[in-house]
C-alpha cells in the first residue's frame, strides 16, 4: 500500500493529482457498482461517484497508510452522500415537467384543486423574467442547491441567491395580482 502524498498551501491541503488519479483507477469501479445498488440510477451513482472523489482530494487526511486501504473511507463518504441527496429530495418539491394536465384523468376535487394551483403557480412563473424564473426552476423544480443552480445557470452563487431572493418576491406579488394569496 502506498502512502498518499499531500500537496498542501497555507490553508488547505489536497491529494496529489497522480495520486488521486490513482485512487481513482484503483477505487471508482467499486464506488460506481456501490452507488448503483444504492440509486439504482446511472447517472446519480456517477454524481455520487464524484461528489465521493472530491471529498477524498479535499480530506486527504482520511486517507493516510495508517488507516489501511482508503475503500472503506470512500464507501462511506459515497453512502452518506446518496443519503443527503435522497433526504433533500425529500424535502424540496417533486420535479414538474412542461406537459400540460389532461383534467379530465383527475378523479377527485383535490386533484382538481392542485391542478388548478399548478396552472396558477405555472401563470406566475410565466410572469416572471427569464433569469428570476430560471433560478426558481432550478432551485425550486429541479432540486438544486445553491451551487448546483450556479453551475447549470453558469453564474456566481451570491447571483444565484439574490435572484432567488428578488424571484421569490415578484412571483409571490404575480400570485397577489392574480388573488391567490394575500
Amino acid at each position: 500500500m502506498t502512502r498518499i502524498r499531500v500537496l498542501s498551501d497555507r490553508s488547505t491541503s489536497r491529494v496529489d493529482d497522480a495520486e488521486l488519479a490513482r485512487l481513482c483507477d484503483e477505487h471508482a469501479p467499486a464506488l460506481l457498482a456501490y452507488a448503483v445498488r444504492l440509486t439504482s440510477d446511472r447517472e446519480l451513482a456517477e454524481d455520487i461517484v464524484q461528489e465521493t472523489l472530491l471529498r477524498a482530494w479535499t480530506h486527504p487526511d482520511a486517507l493516510t497508510g495508517e488507516r489501511g486501504s482508503p475503500r472503506g473511507w470512500l464507501l462511506t463518504v459515497a453512502r452518506n452522500v446518496a443519503m443527503d441527496h435522497f433526504r433533500a429530495r425529500r424535502v424540496r418539491p417533486s420535479e414538474v415537467s412542461d406537459d400540460l394536465i389532461d383534467l379530465t384523468e383527475l378523479t377527485s376535487h383535490d386533484d382538481i384543486d392542485l391542478a388548478l394551483q399548478a396552472l396558477v403557480v405555472a401563470e406566475g412563473l410565466a410572469a416572471l423574467t427569464p433569469d428570476h424564473r430560471a433560478v426558481i426552476v432550478e432551485s425550486f423544480y429541479a432540486g438544486r442547491s445553491v451551487a448546483q443552480a450556479a453551475v447549470v445557470l453558469g453564474i456566481p452563487e451570491g447571483t444565484v441567491k439574490s435572484r432567488t431572493y428578488y424571484a421569490l418576491r415578484a412571483l409571490k406579488a404575480a400570485l397577489v395580482e392574480r388573488g391567490v394569496t394575500s
